[in-house]
């Protein structure tokens, strides 16, 4: 019985030890962070209904603006056609291919 009582009081100064850890490592990042790590202090200040007004006034004229233009093309920068390869030069590098292919395989035997 003497034995369980040495044991709890070790699991309990142990329990202790890591959450002394625990707070160091919290200071740690609060210090580094600028606020305690999981919780933040600074809260955001609610809008008046005059500010969220403006907000949305102007939200609906930025749209207003984007149907209006609706019925005009937008302008596109046309891009240059991306150029192909002819059929000789596919038939070169499908060579060139092959003899380096063949060379890998000659030096494995």
């Amino acid at each position: 019985m003497t034995n369980l009582v040495g044991v709890v009081q070790q699991l309990k100064k142990e329990r202790d030890q890591a959450a002394n850890t625990v707070e160091r490592l919290d200071a740690a990042l609060a210090a580094l962070n600028g606020a305690s790590h999981g919780s933040s202090t600074a809260t955001r200040s609610p809008l008046s209904a005059a500010a969220r007004a403006r907000i949305a006034a102007a939200q609906r004229a930025r749209w207003a603006k984007v149907r209006g233009n609706a019925g005009q093309r937008p302008k596109v920068v046309s891009m240059p056609k991306k150029k192909t390869m002819s059929a000789a030069a596919r038939r070169k590098i499908a060579a060139a291919q092959r003899a380096r292919w063949a060379k890998v395989k000659a030096a494995k035997k």
